[in-house]
């Protein structure tokens, strides 16, 4: 894992005034330890709530918009096990928020679906989301690649992952977690991983070092994660989901294997030596990038965007589902 950030372990390839986890040499830290986290980026919201229009955009320590995708760093800092992790969904929330890969600087947006926008199902025992999910940045499953492990090319995302913590973080919070474990979901025939970790600030963090340890503590969550990804899609019509392993989970070692593979084809990716397709590459931080633009630049996206905060709610009803053994 030393070698995983070589692009980023100095100033070089990093513009002026990026922020400062973007900036740290490889073996520095922010503040006194990791544990003391930074508020090193805010949002921005565009739009309403719960509407086709909604955006949430970020900045970093300096208010420049950045790209959460691109400019934020895979990693806090040299700890082998410290990751920076942008939440798109707070648990128990039902709508299904993502980075919008294919638009300028990557905003949190709801994916819309034939023309809907789209909410996981309660299903039965669960509320929503039953994690806090995201994705870390600077990652990408490369859907031209196939996985050795999987034999499925990648699902074209930043690699997902699930919270398992007791807070409830907020949509756009970029926190620091360390890595548990993996579980390797196919959806439609695509390698889609979804990582376990626990935020570095929970109170029981220190018990947490692989994955062994999400069963021996938090007994049942990893069997409810299973079926979570197993059947959320089910209330929708479509079939079951399958898993690579029989739906076993990998431990840390594993996990970190993945990561370091799919932050590799980030790097192909945003120095164009891959084929990304309508993936949106623009960042205001990797100045050796072929993508990258100034913050003048970067502002003038934003402006282009509606503005609106509206609150007002179109969340859709709460319908609760029971499916059959």
């Amino acid at each position: 894992m030393r070698a995983l950030l070589p692009l980023l372990r100095s100033s070089r390839g990093w513009c002026a005034g990026a922020s400062v986890a973007g900036r740290l040499p490889w073996g520095a830290s922010v503040g006194p330890g990791p544990r003391r986290t930074m508020t090193l980026y805010r949002t921005e919201e565009r739009g309403q709530q719960h509407s086709p229009g909604y955006r949430l955009f970020f900045k970093n320590v300096a208010g420049h918009y950045i790209s959460p995708f691109h400019d934020i760093p895979l990693k806090v800092d040299s700890t082998e096990n410290l990751f920076n992790m942008v939440v798109e969904v707070p648990r128990w929330t039902n709508a299904k928020m993502e980075i919008a890969t294919e638009e300028p600087l990557n905003p949190i947006k709801q994916d819309i679906k034939d023309g809907k926008l789209r909410y996981v199902a309660n299903i039965f025992p669960h509320k929503g989301y039953i994690w806090n999910y995201g994705a870390l940045p600077q990652t990408w499953e490369d859907p031209h690649r196939k996985d050795k492990n999987t034999d499925c090319c990648g699902d074209n995302d930043p690699i997902d992952i699930c919270e398992i913590g007791s807070k409830i973080f907020s949509r756009g919070e970029v926190i620091h977690v360390k890595i548990l474990g993996i579980l390797a979901l196919i959806d439609q025939g695509e390698t889609d991983w979804k990582l376990i970790a626990i935020s570095v600030n929970d109170p029981e963090a220190s018990k947490f070092h692989d994955i062994d340890d999400v069963e021996k503590y938090k007994p049942g969550y990893l069997e409810a994660t299973l079926n979570w990804f197993r059947f959320y899609k089910v209330p929708e019509g479509k079939p079951e989901n399958e898993f690579a392993f029989n739906g076993e989970f990998r431990n840390k070692a594993f996990a970190l294997e993945v990561i370091k593979s799919t932050h590799e084809c980030w790097k192909a990716l945003l120095m164009k030596k891959s084929d990304g397709g309508a993936i949106n590459c623009t960042n205001v931080q990797v100045c050796d990038s072929p993508f990258h633009c100034t913050q003048e630049e970067a502002r003038s996206l934003i402006e282009s965007v509606p503005s609106s905060l509206n609150k007002q709610s179109n969340e859709e009803a709460q319908v609760w589902h029971f499916l059959g053994k």
